[in-house]
């Protein structure tokens, strides 16, 4: 009897090993849809969104000989008209162009403060525990000041006196963040990086706190990004290398 029980268990054992052997896998996230979803999330929270261009190598996918900003450009030169957050055209962009970094266009839902990604933790950890209500954040990787932190804001929309937030056409972009190492203001006529994205050197942008979180008005965290430039800057005062006038017009 003994003998016999001991044969049905170790049959029942074989079973089970060529049952789990025979069963498939599980299959691994699909860094595909996983993009995709991020993609639609920040349209579906008002965001525009459009196609840019991606690493080759350490160059760029665009056919612009030394591109002085690789993979950090929109595709298109109509890309503000372009931008959208149609789900339909997103999932189509995503599916139809598997390597394309993706922008948000800002200035009409959004703005985001862009800073150096030292004075960005730094301000990020103060605003926090000040019980500060802090939108989306990310993370833009790099060597020396080319690393950034981008602080997602509701936009100021259009004051009234232009001049308050627009003083004048400046002749620095998204593209020419080393000349500009202090906080930088995107709003109408700029854009910026979406994560996921791919950057030359094995960089990324990612999420530190997605799209669930509301976006903040952008003056309830400029004067502690303005210190924390500033003391990453190296001085105690707000210059124009600390602190950068709104981008666009």
């Amino acid at each position: 009897m003994g003998s016999e029980s001991g044969r049905v268990k170790r049959g029942e054992q074989s079973r089970i090993s060529q049952w789990l052997r025979r069963r498939p896998k599980a299959a691994p996230e699909d860094p595909g849809k996983e993009r995709e979803a991020l993609l639609v999330a920040v349209a579906a929270a008002g965001l525009p969104v459009a196609p840019a261009a991606h690493p080759a190598g350490y160059r760029c996918s665009c056919d612009r000989i030394g591109c002085p900003t690789p993979a950090r450009h929109p595709v298109s030169f109509a890309w503000q008209t372009q931008s959208t957050t149609d789900r339909a055209q997103i999932e189509r962009w995503a599916r139809n162009q598997p390597q394309a970094n993706f922008i948000t266009a800002t200035g009409m839902v959004h703005d985001v403060l862009d800073v150096p990604l030292e004075a960005g933790r730094s301000a990020l950890e103060r605003l926090l525990a000040a019980g500060v209500e802090v939108g989306p954040v990310a993370e833009s990787g790099g060597t020396g000041d080319q690393a950034r932190m981008l602080f997602f804001t509701a936009t100021r929309g259009t004051p009234e006196d232009e001049d308050e937030w627009w003083p004048c056409e400046l002749d620095c972009h998204p593209e020419t963040m080393d000349e500009h190492p202090g906080l930088r203001w995107h709003c109408r006529g700029s854009y910026v990086l979406l994560p996921p994205a791919a950057l030359p050197g094995d960089f990324a942008v990612t999420w530190v706190r997605d799209v669930r979180h509301a976006l903040p008005d952008p003056l309830t965290l400029l004067e502690t990004l303005t210190d924390a430039c500033a003391r990453y800057a190296g001085t105690a005062e707000q210059t124009p290398s600390a602190v950068a006038w709104p981008l666009g017009r």
